[in-house]
C-alpha cells in the first residue's frame, strides 16, 4: 500500500489537542526542544498516525486524503475516533480480509463437481382435470340436446350469448368504465339468433340492425358524457357475440343440420386441442408474443394438421354429398379462423388487463372464454359448407 496515502511517518514534536494545530512536520509551538530536557520528562507516547477527532482534519494539516481503498480486497474500517481506517488482518482461509469484516470462504476448485440444477418441468398453466371435466360435460349437454331437439339447441346457444355478453361489458365497465348497456344486447342478441334459425341470414340482419338502434336509445336515458364511447361498445358487443353466433343457428336449418354444428363444433375444438398438445411440447418459436406469448408457431401447424384430418373425415362420413378433399380445405380454413378467434380474444384481454373474462367454467375461465375460437369460426364453416353441398 502506498505510504503517501496514509501520510508521512511522524517527525519532531507532535500534534497538540487544538482542532486547528500546526501540519504535520512543523516546528511545535513554545520553548525550542532540548534533549536534556526530555531526560528529566516522561516519555512521549506513541502518537499513531491518524486524526485524533478524525474527518476533515487532514486538510488543515496537509496529509493526503483518502479517497477509498487502494486495493479491492481493502475495505475501511470505522475506528472508535469516527474515522475509517483501511488496515487489514490475515483471514483463517489464507487471504487478507478488512479487520472486522467476515472472512469469506474460498471458492471451489475449477475441477470440482457441481450440483446438476433441478430441471424444470413444463406447467399447462391451467387445471388439466377441472378442464377436461368441465369440457366433458359441456360436450354431453350440447350433443344431447343437439340431436334431440333443434329448438333446445338453439336454447343453448341464446344462454350462451346472454352469458357472453353479461361478461364482456362487466369486464369492460370495471376495467375501462365503458357502460355498454347490458339489457338492449341481451334481448337483442337472444332474438338475433332465433331470427337466424326461423327467417336466415335476412332474419339475423334485420335483427341485429334492431338491437343496435336499441342500444342507442337505451343510452339516452343517462347523462350524455361518454355516450359515443358506449354505444360504440355495445354496438361491437353485439356483432361479436350474438350476430356470429346466430351462423351456428343458420348452420342447423340444414336437413343434416346437426351434423353440421357437429362438423363445427369438431373442427374447431380438434383445432385448439393440436395447438395446445404440440405447442406445449414442441413450441420453441413464438407466433404473436406481443398479443399471446403462449402461442407458438410449432402450435400453428399442429392446429392446421390436426385440423385438416378431422376435416378430411368429417366431410367424408358425417356431411351429405361431401369429399375428403373439401374437408381438408375446410380444416385449413377452421384452424386460421380459431387462431385469429383466439388472438383477438387475447388482444382484448390484454387491453383490458385481465386474464380471462370470468370464472364460470373452472379450469376455463368464462364462456368467453371458450367462445373466443369458435364464434369467428362459425361463418367461415356455414358459408365453405354452403359452397360445397349447399344450404340443405
Amino acid at each position: 500500500m502506498n505510504e503517501s496515502s496514509w501520510g508521512a511517518p511522524p517527525q519532531a514534536g507532535y500534534w497538540g489537542p487544538s482542532d486547528q494545530g500546526p501540519a504535520q512536520g512543523a516546528a511545535p509551538a513554545g520553548p525550542t526542544y532540548d534533549a536534556h530536557d526530555a531526560q528529566q520528562t516522561r516519555p512521549m507516547p506513541i502518537v499513531p498516525d491518524v486524526p485524533a477527532h478524525g474527518g476533515d482534519q487532514d486538510d488543515d494539516r496537509g496529509a493526503a486524503r483518502l479517497s477509498g481503498p487502494l486495493f479491492r480486497d481493502d475495505t475501511p474500517q470505522t475506528t472508535s475516533y469516527g474515522s475509517q481506517t483501511p488496515y487489514v488482518t490475515q483471514s483463517p482461509y489464507g487471504s487478507q480480509t478488512p479487520h472486522g469484516a467476515q472472512p469469506q470462504k474460498p471458492e471451489p476448485m475449477p475441477d470440482a463437481p457441481q450440483p446438476a440444477p433441478a430441471p424444470q418441468k413444463k406447467s399447462a398453466g391451467r387445471d388439466l382435470g377441472a378442464a377436461i371435466g368441465v369440457g366433458v360435460g359441456l360436450g354431453v349437454v350440447i350433443v344431447a340436446s343437439l340431436f334431440v331437439v333443434k329448438a333446445v339447441f338453439v336454447g343453448v346457444i341464446a344462454v350462451a350469448v346472454v352469458v357472453g355478453l353479461w361478461e364482456l361489458t362487466s369486464r369492460l365497465e370495471e376495467r375501462k368504465g365503458i357502460k355498454a348497456p347490458l339489457v338492449p344486447l341481451a334481448v337483442g342478441g337472444a332474438a338475433m339468433v332465433v331470427a337466424g334459425y326461423v327467417r336466415g341470414a335476412e332474419g339475423a340482419w334485420v335483427a341485429m340492425a334492431l338491437t343496435a338502434l336499441a342500444v342507442l336509445v337505451w343510452r339516452m336515458t343517462e347523462p350524455p358524457e361518454g355516450y359515443l364511447r358506449d354505444v360504440t361498445a355495445g354496438v361491437f358487443a353485439a356483432f361479436y357475440v350474438p350476430f356470429l353466433a346466430t351462423f351456428v343457428a343458420m348452420m342447423l336449418t340444414a336437413d343434416d343440420g346437426p351434423r353440421r354444428v357437429l362438423t363445427f363444433l369438431l373442427l374447431t375444438v380438434v383445432s385448439d386441442t393440436g395447438a395446445y398438445a404440440i405447442g406445449w411440447r414442441f413450441g420453441k418459436h413464438r407466433l404473436a408474443p406481443r398479443i399471446s406469448p403462449g402461442k407458438t408457431r410449432e402450435g400453428l401447424v399442429g392446429a392446421v394438421s390436426f385440423a385438416m384430418v378431422a376435416g378430411a373425415l368429417c366431410m367424408e362420413f358425417l356431411i351429405d354429398d361431401g369429399s375428403w378433399w373439401q374437408g381438408l380445405v375446410l380444416g385449413f380454413a377452421v384452424a386460421a379462423s380459431a387462431t385469429l378467434g383466439d388472438l383477438g380474444e387475447s388482444m382484448i384481454k390484454r387491453d383490458l388487463g385481465i386474464k380471462d373474462m370470468g370464472t364460470l367454467l373452472p379450469g376455463h375461465g368464462g364462456i368467453m372464454d371458450r367462445l373466443d375460437s369458435l364464434l369467428p369460426t362459425a361463418p367461415v364453416v356455414w358459408l365453405l359448407l354452403v359452397i360445397f353441398v349447399g344450404s340443405g
